[in-house]
């Protein structure tokens, strides 16, 4: 899978996002999460080192707050953020392009995995036309169909995990969704499921 954030690019990111504000560590993992559409989740193993990192270097304080321990920019963490301004706009370019390599990584599973399904739906059809008098379990049609019903099942929910990460980070960037391009996938979608019931009727 394509890496989403370069060596070193992270550390300046947090500085970034705590250049908008105070944020605890959940906060910015859920942060990294949504602008990355879904495609990277960071680890608590991740985060934490790199916020004691940067508050031993004097660029983050911590303070408690309740149960939560949050993180807020120093005045040399701002200054660090504003002398790199132009790294944060190749980082952020370079995030969009990882995010859409995953994303295309993601769609060409789809894709491969949807092929697989059609052949083996068409397979399962045809055999069960056929009469096989007291099938073994591993040569029962039905037994197969169920195994594919819960591959099924994974690549819808791996593709509208997909479509979702992209809408999230096109909409968290300020771009607009069109009701035509929902009508696209709506219509995209509906073709699929009436290309299934063809031909799981043969």
């Amino acid at each position: 899978m394509t890496p989403v954030f370069s060596h070193g690019d992270l550390r300046l990111y947090l500085l970034n996002l705590l250049d908008e504000g105070p944020r605890h560590g959940y906060d910015i993992m859920q942060a990294l999460s949504d602008r990355t559409g879904g495609t990277y989740t960071p680890s608590a193993g991740t985060i934490y080192p790199r916020l004691a990192k940067l508050e031993e270097e004097g660029l983050v304080t911590k303070s408690v707050d309740g149960r939560k321990t949050v993180y807020e920019i120093t005045e040399a963490g701002h200054a660090e953020v504003q002398s790199r301004s132009g790294d944060l706009e190749g980082i952020e370019a370079g995030l969009a392009d990882s995010v859409r390599l995953i994303a295309d990584e993601v769609r060409g599973s789809v894709r491969e995995a949807m092929k697989s399904l059609r052949a083996d739906l068409a397979a399962a059809s045809r055999d069960e036309r056929k009469t096989t008098p007291q099938p073994s379990p591993e040569d029962d049609p039905r037994v197969r169909s169920r195994e594919q019903m819960q591959r099924l099942d994974a690549v819808v929910n791996e593709f509208r995990a997909n479509v979702r990460g992209d809408v999230r980070v096109h909409v968290a960037r300020g771009g607009e969704l069109a009701a035509s391009l929902v009508d696209q996938v709506a219509s995209e979608l509906d073709r699929v499921a009436r290309d299934i019931t063809r031909t799981l009727r043969g």
